[in-house]
């Protein structure tokens, strides 16, 4: 069977540059005066490992209280302009049109959009009326993993065809005013928007090829992370320690998925993680026995740009395969379910 060859990936951010140091600035205006444990919650901004981020409104725009009407137009406006700025340099970059591409798989849980993303700017990209479109909801942070593993499979079944992946993230809408929880503080110390897009192509060879992917459902750990749905919006969701979970956890689960595949930690030559922040990063290297430290790509995107959820594991993908990826990498983001979700890739130099 012809194994699915990554073509092209590029990323995308909004221009709005919010620096961490201000974002606590404004933070401690909004929650300092309300929330007696904020002193002791600061310290979590200063513990992201963040230095910038980037939103899809300007920064004052999130200073004011906004229900469900304001939070969806500000969603769709912004999740079609990154949606149309990342595709396009995939595009650009694999030397084709957009009436080239055969699929087309949307993978975003920030936000509601019927009809789907893909659909809203197709005429503006200029997608062909026949082309298939996949809209995934719900993945959280495993979204660009998981979303890689189904496109790659899309392909695989086509062989020739060309299947773009676009997963695009609007986290910073779903910061809340309202919300004295540590949850939300958590939330927005960490979250920003951004977006990556990928072309996956089977039959004619590539350096990058999709070799296996796998996903590992821990029972009874709904309550890890997801979505709060209330008039105001999306409130986040965070009941557990997620560094200790992954300390715990993630190991075994990741040594089952890919005993599933043939293979063992041994021959993976580079992990390629979704940085949920810097403990969790260290937490990773603790799991997958790595020196600290190892996991140098994931610590350079969260210091530039967040946690933006699905995407930011392909923005580290970016760095390490500007880099030089070796022979086989193994790409793994946790999401809400709670889900490991995994990918194996195969690099020819």
């Amino acid at each position: 069977m012809h194994t699915a060859a990554l073509v092209s990936l590029a990323t995308a951010v909004p221009p709005n540059v919010f620096l961490q140091k201000d974002v606590l600035a404004a933070a401690w205006d909004v929650f300092g005066p309300r929330l007696p444990q904020f002193e002791t919650l600061s310290s979590i901004f200063a513990n992201t490992g963040i230095i910038k981020r980037h939103g899809v409104k300007p920064f004052d725009w999130y200073l004011e209280r906004r229900g469900w009407p304001e939070r969806t137009k500000a969603f769709l406006e912004g999740a079609e302009a990154l949606f149309v700025d990342a595709a396009s340099k995939a595009l650009a970059d694999a030397q084709l049109s957009a009436r080239d591409i055969d699929t087309i798989v949307t993978v975003c849980s920030t936000g509601i959009a019927t009809p789907s993303l893909e659909a809203r700017i197709a005429g503006r990209m200029g997608f062909r009326s026949d082309v298939t479109r996949v809209p995934v909801f719900g993945l959280g942070c495993a979204g660009g993993v998981s979303g890689l593993s189904i496109a790659a499979r899309l392909a695989q079944a086509r062989p020739g065809s060309n299947v773009l992946l676009v997963a695009v993230e609007l986290c910073s809408l779903a910061l809340r005013l309202d919300e004295l929880t540590k949850a939300n503080i958590v939330a927005t110390s960490l979250f920003g928007d951004g977006a990556a897009a990928i072309i996956l192509r089977a039959g004619d060879g590539g350096a990058t090829t999709i070799e296996h992917s796998g996903e590992h459902l821990w029972p009874d750990t709904l309550g890890i992370m997801g979505w709060n749905v209330d008039p105001e919006g999306f409130g986040v969701i965070f009941q557990r320690t997620i560094p200790n979970f992954v300390t715990e956890n993630l190991n075994p689960a990741l040594t089952r998925i890919l005993a599933a595949m043939g293979l063992t930690m041994a021959d993976i030559d580079r992990f390629i993680c979704h940085p949920g922040g810097a403990r969790v990063i260290s937490a990773l290297e603790t799991a997958l026995a790595l020196h600290q430290g190892t996991l140098d790509h994931e610590r350079q995107v969260i210091a530039d740009c967040g946690n933006m959820s699905a995407p930011t594991v392909l923005f580290v993908l970016e760095r390490a395969r500007n880099a030089g990826l070796p022979p086989r990498s193994l790409l793994t983001a946790l999401g809400p379910g709670f889900t490991a979700s995994c990918v194996t890739l195969r690099h020819a130099a």
